[in-house]
């Protein structure tokens, strides 16, 4: 791995004892970036670079984000880690001007992240650097071209957001052409975004892999989110509701259950806690994101938001929709072919 001394961020921490040679070198313009990508790649030539993209306010979930690339990288390998608060994901009203921003406290957590979580780059731009036309000198519209989202951006979270995803898939892509690496690692706990940019890189042909990592969560089940900062205790006791209905579905598709009953399961557990206001719930094809029909079979996302006091959390959890057997159907019918009864 490259080894650099300190990043030149403000504030920054002394690197942690025995971590100065885990410390990423961290850049904040795309010419550095270049240079910097530039210079490892004539030395490396046959290596493989694997990037995790966040918004920082970094915790444990990122760590395995970057434990997975570092593994897909390989030790002679190369991980870049970009940290970017995406104004052009938010909406009006959204919580984009206090989003956590702490890339001094980043840096720090990925220096003493140990061996299997080493981080070569982290690239950390000011918005008006990532987007040149936000700058009031330019009439900070933004950029005129942007990735249109389809249907992604139209259900779901699309539609409790619009025009999130467009901002989304904007800056992933730039951040790919930025970047340029083999591959892209990105959390499962953001289903619909993980399937957006899938699906972005198929319809572009983007010469890339995107790799998935599976939620993660703390020990009483909360899926971990910079989001959960703004959380009181009491709120937190809350939102637990969204991991226990989650697993109130996956547990009645296990025993049988169809689409609907799996829905019904998850809202009443939703519908019964306190303090937790109901966006979605819905149980869709983990390929289209398209509602399961109430006969369906196969594979199926559950997918739920909600807000707990000001914030709004968002979870899923993957399940199978067995077929009905002729003990589950009262009428004694035989599964239909294709497995609907």
């Amino acid at each position: 791995m490259t080894t650099s001394p300190r990043p030149e961020v403000p504030g920054a921490p002394a690197a942690p004892s025995g971590a100065t040679d885990r410390t990423p070198r961290v850049v904040t313009t795309r010419a550095d970036l270049r240079t910097t990508l530039d210079a490892w790649r004539a030395d490396h030539p046959r290596a493989r670079r694997v990037v995790v993209m966040t918004m920082g306010a970094l915790h444990a979930g990122h760590l395995e984000l970057v434990r997975r690339a570092r593994a897909e990288a390989g030790p002679g390998g190369q991980v870049v880690v970009t940290d970017f608060v995406n104004p052009l994901q938010f909406g009006p009203g959204e919580d984009y001007e206090r989003y956590p921003r702490d890339v001094a406290a980043d840096v720090a957590l990925l220096a003493a992240a140990g061996p299997d979580a080493a981080v070569d780059v982290v690239f950390a731009p000011a918005a008006d650097e990532m987007y040149p036309d936000l700058a009031v000198s330019a009439g900070g519209a933004g950029p005129v071209v942007r990735v249109t989202s389809g249907r992604f951006g139209t259900v779901l979270e699309g539609a409790s957001r619009p025009g999130h995803f467009d901002g989304v898939l904007t800056v992933v892509l730039k951040l790919l052409h930025l970047v340029r690496p083999d591959a892209a690692v990105f959390g499962a706990k953001d289903a619909q975004q993980l399937l957006a940019v899938r699906r972005m890189v198929a319809d572009l042909d983007l010469d890339v892999e995107i790799v998935a990592v599976p939620t993660v969560r703390e020990a009483d089940g909360l899926a971990r989110s910079s989001r959960n900062a703004y959380l009181s205790p009491a709120e937190r006791d809350e939102a637990l509701a969204l991991s226990r209905a989650l697993r109130a579905g996956a547990d009645a598709a296990a025993s049988g259950a169809d689409a609907p009953a799996v829905l019904a399961a998850v809202r009443g557990i939703l519908d019964a806690a306190d303090g937790v206001e109901v966006d979605y719930v819905a149980l869709v094809d983990p390929a289209t994101v398209e509602d399961l029909a109430p006969g369906a079979v196969g594979p199926g996302l559950l997918l739920v938001a909600a807000r707990v006091g000001t914030t709004r959390l968002i979870d899923n959890a993957t399940v199978e929709i067995a077929p009905a057997t002729r003990a589950d159907d009262p009428a004694g019918r035989a599964p239909a072919p294709g497995g609907t009864a």
